[in-house]
């Protein structure tokens, strides 16, 4: 009876020892940068610029070399990463202007909502440019559908980005310290009559627009759209920083005793590039850089406020970037000219907008103290797969028809990508990345756009090896046309034989844009 005693005792001590090394659903914050590019951080080998705070999470968990967007701008990139479908198949998910409805459907499956079904809190803070509301937006009234509405219990964002109006944050759906008094008014057609524009007004300006940023002016800021009223409630874009940081660290004091899932975009570095005054000048890159720099101390922030709060332990961080990276891209900001020898794509071809490799291949670092082994990884991983990633975490199932697949070990940094294959998009053209391969088909259109970075518009199939080549200067597609013709058959499969060869939707026109 002892011996029986003594071994039921050392089993229950056993079990519950067991038990107290498994985790338990690990709180789950998603850093998305904006316009980083691949070289844009030190962790890679860069040497010309220093971001510590982001090598910690690079350097303490999986660090991923081949890692995607699932395009190369905004809207489309988050409209993959959050549904877990490829943006292509949706013909709103292009750039968005700043009044743009929301291009999710309310009924339709998002990874907030899946982590909700889960039992977590769901917060979203920063940048967000997926759309609020439907049809004419009334921006005095609460606004939606909007994040909320898929999945988000708490939401503090901006509308589009930081270089359209309305510039106003929006807390749940409201626009915070909004004076009734002094309504909002946006229009991106046409201007409010007496309102000053950088065409009109150029002795206001602090920041000189180079293409298409001449509409409204903020801050001595000219922006993209039109805008009247709503003065008490408008951002100084130097404080955008803070005010997100404040607003991330009372969402983790509020749900540090619950699981939660936090989605924190960041606005760094695109444009404008108007870092708070104590980052100016604190690298010798001008604005991009010291923005940069900001974005770097924001990511200190969370990992040191989850340190504070006692835990880090039990938080799964998940740092990318939503695209390649710009220097010029509508301002004056010396990016260009002081860039000296830093490449903001590590050496990549093409940036934002582009089908070349620098237009998806971005940062992306998975960090979990204690549970990840740190590894450098060269897996093939892609954003889109976070969606059934995560819930296989959680222990959640995900609807057929998703485009995204469990990637959870790799992205782990525990064993093989189950991903194949990749179809990238940049502004509705579409490429292939498979193996050591992308397949870029021939697309109409210019070499390279006003930013001056190659779109990839390429007049015969293009055909790059990067484990040999990962600056694509080398088109190899007429010394292996079997790969060329196996790639191809693959592409149509993938695409459904429809190859998108037309020129994106162009955009509304502004009577004051030159």
């Amino acid at each position: 009876m002892k011996k029986i005693s003594s071994l039921v005792s050392t089993l229950i001590v056993g079990g519950a020892w067991l038990a107290a090394q498994q985790p338990q659903k690990p709180n789950v914050v998603l850093v998305i940068a904006d316009d980083l590019g691949f070289g844009d951080v030190s962790a890679y080998g860069s040497k010309t610029i220093s971001t510590p705070n982001i090598d910690s999470l690079a350097r303490g968990g999986a660090c991923f070399t081949n890692a995607y967007a699932t395009s190369a701008t905004s809207t489309p990139s988050r409209y993959g990463m959050f549904t877990g479908v490829y943006p292509w198949r949706n013909p709103e998910a292009r750039i968005l202007p700043g009044d743009a409805p929301l291009i999710i459907r309310e009924d339709e499956y998002t990874m907030p909502k899946m982590l909700r079904n889960a039992g977590y809190a769901t917060g979203a803070i920063g940048k967000w440019h997926l759309g609020m509301g439907r049809g004419k937006i009334d921006w005095n009234k609460t606004v939606k559908p909007g994040a909320n509405q898929i999945g988000f219990d708490y939401s503090c964002l901006i509308a589009a980005t930081n270089d359209r109006v309305p510039t106003v944050y929006i807390e749940n759906g409201d626009v915070v310290g909004l004076d009734p008094a002094d309504p909002i008014q946006v229009d991106y057609e046409k201007n409010f009559p007496g309102e000053p524009t950088a065409i009109d007004n150029p002795e206001m300006l602090r920041m000189k627009w180079h293409h298409g940023h001449n509409n409204s002016i903020v801050n001595g800021i000219p922006r993209i759209g039109f805008m009247k009223g709503g003065n008490a409630a408008r951002w100084r874009d130097e404080d955008m920083a803070d005010y997100f940081v404040g607003k991330v660290k009372d969402f983790i004091t509020a749900h540090r005793d619950s699981s939660f899932f936090l989605y924190y975009g960041l606005h760094q570095p695109h444009v404008p590039r108007a870092p708070h005054e104590r980052f100016a000048g604190s690298t010798t890159m001008g604005p991009r850089g010291d923005a940069i720099i900001e974005a770097d101390w924001c990511v200190g922030q969370l990992v040191e406020h989850l340190r504070k709060e006692g835990i880090l332990d039990n938080t799964l961080i998940i740092f990318s970037s939503d695209n390649g990276p710009v220097l010029q891209d509508g301002y004056y900001d010396g990016a260009v000219k002081m860039a000296g020898e830093h490449s903001p794509t590590g050496g990549l071809r093409g940036g934002k907008y582009s089908l070349f490799d620098g237009g998806t291949h971005i940062p992306f670092f998975v960090y979990w103290k204690g549970q990840i082994t740190p590894i450098v990884s060269d897996e093939l991983v892609c954003q889109m797969d976070l969606v059934p990633s995560l819930a296989a975490l959680v222990g959640q199932k995900v609807p057929d028809g998703l485009d995204g697949i469990e990637n959870l070990q790799a992205m782990m940094g525990r064993g093989k990508s189950k991903r194949k294959d990749l179809v990238i998009e940049a502004k509705s053209k579409l490429a292939y990345r498979t193996g050591p391969w992308v397949m870029i088909p021939p697309h109409e259109g210019k070499a390279r756009n006003v930013t001056g970075n190659e779109l990839g518009n390429l007049k015969e199939y293009g055909l790059f090896d990067l484990t040999k080549d990962p600056a694509q200067v080398n088109n190899v597609a007429t010394q292996y046309p079997e790969v060329l013709q196996q790639l191809r058959k693959d592409f149509e499969a993938q695409t459904d034989g429809q190859v998108r060869n037309a020129p994106e939707p162009a955009p509304k026109k502004h009577k004051a844009t030159k």
